[in-house]
């Protein structure tokens, strides 16, 4: 059975962190869809000004207890998306088993 849970917004970076990455992109002359990792500075503040703030447990307990869940991404490579910060996250602190999956 499939049953789909949206985290939405929840961890959606501020338009603020967006620009500061987009800024990046241009800097570095990729796009949103070929950028091969996020920059830095987006990574540090959406760390401490999104994930630090945020209590990922109600996630946590909506995953099911056998199966798979999937965060999905644009972005072609998991180190140029924010939910692979959030993936981290959910293995640091809640044990979550993680794999990227990637095109051949």
């Amino acid at each position: 059975m499939l049953r789909v849970v949206t985290i939405g917004v929840y961890g959606a970076p501020t338009t603020e962190l967006r620009r500061l990455q987009y800024a990046e992109d241009d800097r570095q002359g990729v796009g949103k869809r070929s950028r091969r990792e996020l920059a830095a500075e987006y990574t540090r503040r959406y760390v401490t000004e999104i994930l630090d703030r945020a209590d990922l447990t109600p996630i946590v307990s909506e995953l099911p207890s056998s199966g798979t869940a999937a965060l999905l991404c644009v972005e072609r490579d998991p180190e140029a998306c924010h939910r692979s910060l959030i993936a981290q996250r959910l293995t640091e602190q809640h044990h979550v088993t993680i794999e990227h999956l990637r095109p051949l």
